[in-house]
């Protein structure tokens, strides 16, 4: 009888749901709250277009940087917590020794069962390091070019978020129309954000949607009353 290939199947693009996550709900909210803040005093779409995607420039390179530093200063913390522990494996080496065994005596482990692990790691270095960081500090190596990707897809996400609410002053000359039609187009983006969110994260969909819908109209709420009670 064939037996069938045992596949498992792991989301590992948590990085990258993370930025698109930060980028399309700040997108979605914040030129949202700008347009329906501005609709109170200004009758024009056409000027709260102007204005909207402004805003959504300036927000994407904000946003964007944010993210790159964000990342860059993850690679610098790992880059320094290596430097930290080759200078301790070579200092201090039976301390280090004796952490990696209450490592695996945390797991279970008798010290009988770890003391061949630890003595084969003892003689490679670089692999002493490697598990350290680990299993130890709880931290992952990340991608060179990791700063850089979650640069522009923050940025990018900021903006697709950024240009659905203002779709409707695109679409309808009379901002007060215009509002009432990026209101429901909103909340329906982010309900649709929501539920491809959490297909890709493993949460219920529909949970999910709702959540974000929530979590999302009530900031664009609070978003829309400081705009409005400042203009």
């Amino acid at each position: 009888m064939p037996l069938t290939p045992h596949v498992e199947k792991h989301f590992t693009s948590s990085d990258a749901v993370r930025d698109v996550v930060i980028g399309m709900s700040d997108g979605l909210t914040v030129p949202f709250a700008l347009a329906a803040g501005l609709t109170g005093a200004i009758a024009q779409s056409r000027l709260i277009v102007t204005a909207g995607f402004a805003e959504i420039a300036a927000g994407s390179i904000a946003m964007g940087l944010g993210g790159y530093l964000a990342a860059r200063g993850d690679a610098e913390h790992y880059a320094h917590e290596v430097a930290r522990e080759q200078d301790e494996i070579t200092r201090i080496p039976e301390a280090e020794a004796k952490e990696v065994a209450d490592i695996f005596r945390s797991y279970g482990l008798s010290d009988g069962e770890s003391s061949s692990v630890v003595q084969s790691l003892r003689q490679r270095p670089k692999d002493w390091v490697a598990f350290m960081m680990r299993f130890e500090l709880g931290l992952e190596e990340p991608q060179p070019s990791r700063a850089w990707k979650s640069a522009l897809t923050i940025a990018l996400a900021y903006a697709v978020g950024g240009i659905i609410p203002l779709s409707a002053y695109l679409l309808l000359p009379d901002a007060r129309t215009a509002l009432r039609l990026s209101v429901i187009v909103t909340l329906i983006a982010l309900a649709v954000f929501g539920g491809v969110k959490g297909k890709f994260t493993g949460v219920p969909v529909l949970r999910s949607a709702l959540q974000t819908s929530v979590i999302g109209g009530l900031a664009a709420i609070a978003a829309f009353g400081i705009a409005r009670w400042i203009s």
